[in-house]
């Protein structure tokens, strides 16, 4: 029987995602497993082994990974494996003890379903409608749903895209943002 020696323990996750190949195709994927060091999933693409690809994962972002047979292997530093342990402790204790979502500020619906723009990095642009505002990001419905760590600009205001939902998605800022700077760019929608 063969001994495994992986550097860290996988545990069970059911986190929905997708990922990038070598050619820019995208592809969905449902992570099974993970560490921090390596994980497996199922897709209905399959990759060359040694191919490098870069998935998004919900929950947990963005990843570089190599392809191996069986699993993928993390491409990290230490630093970005051990918050990925974190995170991986959080999800996995989330639904166990009934913790809400890790959200460093407080969400306010606006004050309307306030009307938008989101933009991506292309220069596409969609019509969106704000759901609820923070001083860290945003969640909006809208037509289209980028991939997890895609950067976009919602108004004026430049983030990226950190989790999906059946109407849109959330979005976090590139920099903390205060109440004035958020009635500036989105006119009378902070509550």
């Amino acid at each position: 029987m063969p001994v495994e020696k992986r550097s860290y323990q996988r545990v069970s996750v059911m986190v929905q995602g997708r990922f990038m190949r070598e050619d820019r195709s995208e592809h969905t994927c449902s992570v099974l497993d993970m560490s921090p060091g390596d994980f497996h999933f199922k897709s209905r693409t399959l990759c060359a082994p040694g191919e490098r690809v870069i998935a998004y994962l919900d929950h947990v972002g963005r990843i570089d990974e190599l392809h191996n047979v069986g699993s993928r292997e993390v491409v990290a530093s230490e630093r970005k494996k051990e918050k990925l342990a974190a995170q991986l402790t959080w999800l996995i204790n989330q639904h166990e003890l009934n913790l809400p979502e890790d959200r460093r500020h407080d969400r306010a619906a606006t004050q309307t379903s306030s009307a938008s723009v989101l933009e991506l990095e292309d220069g596409r642009k969609y019509p969106c409608r704000m759901i609820d505002l923070s001083l860290s990001g945003a969640a909006i419905t809208v037509a289209v749903k980028p991939a997890l760590g895609t950067p976009i600009r919602l108004g004026v205001k430049l983030g990226r895209v950190v989790r999906h939902f059946e109407e849109g998605v959330a979005i976090e800022f590139t920099t903390l943002q205060t109440r004035e700077s958020l009635n500036e760019a989105f006119a009378g929608i902070a509550a």
